[in-house]
Formats: structure tokens, sequence, C-alpha cells
């Protein structure tokens, strides 16, 4: 075999290496991203049914927060599914088993959620979406993992004083931009994505 033809065959092995690699990292954050979009969707469809039994035990203004972080998880689910369709496929949603008990046992329920996705979930997604270089990815996840921290917080100061909710008037803002979630009117600018105090949803 002459040097030429030695090095053709070479050259097609180690590029074929090379895109079959490629191919199996953006695999890892297309799973990722198909993972992430399957944990907010389901979430969505939960807070709702945690809104309807607050308001069943009359917990006025937790039916309102759920109703809030719905919203949220809608906003983080549509944006990973960009994501997805980007990568050339279609998000995809398998609805599981709905478990409602009360309105104390959702608030734990959706806190303990909220703490896995800050605390296990996306850390590990950023960090392939980083390796993958896929930067879209990367940002869909860091602002589906700061909101989660900051409705993790709201949980616990609700599950601290449960009693003091039963009344309908607290109001909540959510960024349609980025889904972050605050407690009372909005800020001027959002802490997440900076996005104008207009772009909140007001939810009361």
């Amino acid at each position: 075999m002459n040097c030429k033809l030695m090095l053709g065959l070479v050259g097609m092995l180690v590029f074929g290496y090379v895109g079959a690699r490629a191919g199996e990292v953006a695999n890892l954050t297309l799973g990722n991203l198909q993972k992430a979009y399957q944990v907010e969707s389901s979430a969505k469809v939960q807070f709702e049914a945690f809104a309807s039994q607050a308001d069943k035990e009359g917990f006025k203004s937790v039916a309102t927060l759920f109703r809030a972080a719905a919203k949220s998880e809608t906003i983080h689910a549509d944006k990973h599914a960009v994501m997805i369709k980007k990568l050339g496929v279609a998000p995809t949603w398998v609805a599981g088993k709905l478990e409602v008990k009360t309105t104390k046992e959702n608030l734990e329920a959706a806190m303990q959620g909220k703490v896995t996705e800050k605390d296990t979930l996306y850390p590990g997604f950023i960090q392939q979406a980083k390796v993958d270089k896929h930067g879209g990815a990367e940002m869909s996840f860091m602002g589906a993992s700061a909101a989660a921290g900051a409705q993790m917080e709201i949980f616990k100061k609700v599950l601290s004083r449960l009693d003091d909710w039963k009344s309908a008037g607290k109001t909540f803002g959510v960024c349609t931009v980025c889904g972050f979630v605050v407690m009372g009117p909005p800020p001027a600018k959002c802490p997440i994505c900076s996005a104008p105090k207009d772009k909140f949803e007001i939810f009361k």
C-alpha cells in the first residue's frame, strides 16, 4: 500500500471517530434537554393540581403561588423545547402519575423538587452543556436553575407560617422572559435576566 493511500485511510478513520464522538457528545446534551423538558412539563401539571387542592382547603394565597409557579415551569419547558428543536428533534413529554396530597404535603414536595433541580439536576446539565459547547442549552439550564432556587425559598417561607396563607391577597410576579418568580411587586429589573418590570406577569 502506498504512503498516500495509507495516510488517506488513517485520515478517514480519525475524522470518522471525531465525527462519531461529536455526535455522542451532542446526544448527551440533547438527552439532558429532554429530561429537563420532562421535569418542567410535569411540574407545571403538578403545580396546577396543587393549586386546585389549595383552593379546596381554603389556602387562597398558596393557590395563587402554585399558579405562578406553574407559569414559571411553562416558560422553562418552552425554552428547553426551543433548544431541542434546534438539534433537529421534537420535544417529548410522558405524563406520569399525579400525586396530590394535603397542601402542606404538596408544598413540601414542591420544595424538595426545587432543591433537587437546583442542587443536583441542573448543575450536572450545565456542566455537560459547557463540555459540549452548547451555549443555548447552558443558558436554558442556568435560567431554570436560578428560578428553581427562588421558588425553593418561597415554598420554604410559606411552610414556616402556613396558617398566614389562608386568606387571599398575596401577589406574585413571574418574569415572562426567564421564569423567575418574585413574591410581591416585581423589581425594576429581573435579577436573573435583567428584563424590565413590564415583562412580569402578575398573579393575585
